[in-house]
């Protein structure tokens, strides 16, 4: 196939929720994936461990938050402070959560602070699809992508003319509503949305301010959270050599805490660009620029008061030429700045650039498959930095398939890791990982099943020393795991089923060797059943998580835990819906992060208009 046909028939899925996604077990092998090779591939043909959850499947989810959506993923385990719209930490094959880039549309997202992603601002309405790839990425994005690569998508309507709204409340004063339009010709196309969601929220800690546990305070009272997201896209085909497209989203936030700050407002907005030149059926080349934001005003009482902003402007330059059929070469340049303002911009250093230049080669022999890329990145403060991986893949026959993958990479020091007046540590080294990852999977008419096992050994794994409350390098980490995911459909019940290995340990010799890394629980599970009577879909959710450590020293425990959702869709008529869901319906109680509540039992009630 040539490039140009191969791209655009890819691309033309990925755009169309309807053909790029069901989430049953037949259809699910015709997904596209863009994440792993930073071109439009099948899922099926990846030979990185990837997952694409599609509109379709976060419609029937019912899910409140991208938390809620991802809880339970193959790889992903979660640590969260007190409810919705609270903190999210993500660890992503038992790395830290600083390890793995976070993109939307395509712009990085992680702030330059702390290197986090605030996936609690990120709007579950304004989300398209989510891919997730799992294992070492650096060699194609960079730094950071140590534990892999998570890509959000906003939304995108091509057709004709379709608007869409949701409304809906629940339990914790929840309210939400969101609303938008689309649509488009053979050359151009659009999308407006915005959506609200406010909740009077839980009591976000159980701290106690005499003895100075958790957050450091006793207040018992409701941290609620209020999200106004919009987001603008659109795009538009010159001929057939030159089309352009471009993107927006703008997330505004007001989040109540307790602790030495209690209340902040935040603003989360990333902007994309892209023009796209394709002179020949072998060649295609694509410009890109970005721009994210992050902001927050924190304070608290007796007059405490801080403010953080960040920003990353990018730019990329990618050609991809087909040498012959199933014959594939990319190479490109990318730009960063990332520059720091508000009380961070006291820190020794608060702006670095970095340039990364990358090769990949994808080939198929036969029922050979094999790709190969390799990455330089100068980094301002830090020098050059070499990342490569080489994956193979089998075609076995019967359906069955073997891969087989190494990769190399790296993550910068934040600015917050060496330049935090409390915790900084400004002679902090890069860290450098390295990991392999074998997989075997079948896949047959109407169902899938595959198992990932993997190692990932990092040097000067950087954390937090609780006993000198400050940044330190652990010499080794090993991160041994094991991923099982399966899906078929039985007795008309779609069953899509995920379980997760992870033992993430210290090996660096001293007190605490072979101690688990912290906030990371050793298993997750993860299953989700639906099932259609007519005009009525049922659907359950059941979540598992063993136990985890809450520091470094492993002297704080907490318990392992099990939730169950339930969840109802009627359509009233071809364009209408009534949804409700119940959430934790046992009420159980579990913490992720100490001293730190989670919800209980919560329902929710909500109508969508959704013209097909």
């Amino acid at each position: 196939m040539t490039l140009q046909s191969r791209i655009l028939s890819l691309a033309v899925l990925a755009a169309l929720p309807g053909m790029a996604g069901a989430q049953n077990a037949t259809t699910a092998l015709d997904q596209v994936l863009v994440t792993a090779t930073r071109t439009p591939i099948a899922l099926a043909d990846s030979l990185s461990p990837a997952q694409v959850i599609d509109r379709t499947a976060i419609e029937a989810s019912q899910a409140t938050s991208l938390q809620d959506l991802l809880r339970g993923r193959a790889g992903i385990n979660l640590a969260n402070t007190g409810g919705l719209g609270k903190q999210t930490s993500l660890f992503l094959r038992g790395t830290n959560s600083s390890h793995t880039v976070v993109l939307v549309d395509g712009v990085r997202i992680n702030t330059g602070d702390f290197g986090l992603a605030m996936l609690q601002d990120l709007p579950l309405a304004q989300i398209e699809r989510v891919e997730i790839v799992r294992g070492p990425q650096s060699s194609l994005y960079g730094a950071d992508a140590i534990g892999g690569v998570v890509q959000i998508f906003t939304r995108r309507t091509t057709g004709g003319f379709a608007p869409h709204l949701e409304l809906g409340g629940g339990s914790n004063g929840l309210r939400q509503a969101s609303g938008g339009i689309g649509g488009g010709t053979e050359r151009g196309w659009f999308g407006l949305d915005i959506a609200y969601q406010h909740s009077d929220g839980i009591d976000a800690c159980r701290g106690s301010a005499a003895t100075f546990q958790g957050c450091g305070a006793d207040e018992p009272d409701r941290d609620g959270y209020r999200n106004l997201s919009k987001s603008a896209r659109g795009g538009y085909t010159f001929n057939e050599q030159w089309s352009v497209e471009g993107s927006a989203l703008r997330a505004e936030g007001e989040n109540h805490y307790d602790g030495y700050y209690n209340y902040s407002e935040t603003l989360q907005q990333v902007l994309g660009g892209k023009l796209r030149y394709t002179p020949s059926e072998r060649l295609a080349v694509t410009a890109s620029i970005g721009r994210s934001d992050n902001e927050s005003d924190n304070s608290g009482p007796f007059g405490a008061f801080g403010s953080a902003q960040t920003h990353r402007d990018s730019a990329s330059l990618q050609v991809d030429a087909s040498l012959a059929d199933n014959q594939l070469l990319s190479g490109g340049v990318d730009w960063s700045d990332d520059s720091l303002d508000g009380s961070s911009a006291g820190y020794l250093v608060d702006s670095r650039d970095n340039t990364g230049v990358f090769v990949q080669y994808q080939g198929r022999f036969g029922k050979h498959q094999v790709q190969a890329s390799v990455r330089n990145d100068d980094n301002q403060q830090f020098g050059n930095h070499t990342t490569g991986s080489l994956a193979w893949g089998l075609d076995l026959g019967a359906g069955w398939k073997l891969t087989a993958s190494h990769g190399t990479a790296f993550k910068a020091p934040t600015f917050s890791d060496l330049y935090d007046p409390w915790t900084g540590v400004a002679a902090l080294d890069p860290e450098k990982a390295r990991s392999s990852n074998i997989g075997i999977a079948q896949q047959g008419q109407g169902w899938r099943w595959g198992l990932d096992v993997y190692e990932t050994r990092v040097d000067d794994l950087i954390t937090y020393d609780a006993a000198t409350f400050r940044m330190t390098q652990v010499e080794k980490a090993r991160i041994r795991g094991a991923e099982l995911t399966a899906a078929t459909t039985l007795a008309g019940i779609d069953i899509n089923a995920q379980l997760s290995y992870t033992a993430p340990r210290n090996r660096t010799d001293g007190a605490q060797y072979d101690n688990w890394l912290a906030r990371r629980a050793q298993q997750t599970a993860r299953i989700d059943l639906d099932r259609r009577f007519g005009d009525l879909r049922v659907g359950l959710t059941g979540f598992g998580a063993g136990k985890r450590y809450d520091d470094a020293a492993n002297t704080v425990k907490l318990a392992g835990y099990g939730t169950v959702d339930l969840r109802l869709e009627y359509a009233l008529s071809d364009d209408w819906s009534v949804l409700a869901r119940a959430a934790n319906v046992f009420d159980r109680r579990y913490e992720t992060v100490a001293w730190y509540n989670q919800p209980g039992r919560e329902y929710q009630l909500s109508v969508r208009y959704q013209p097909k």
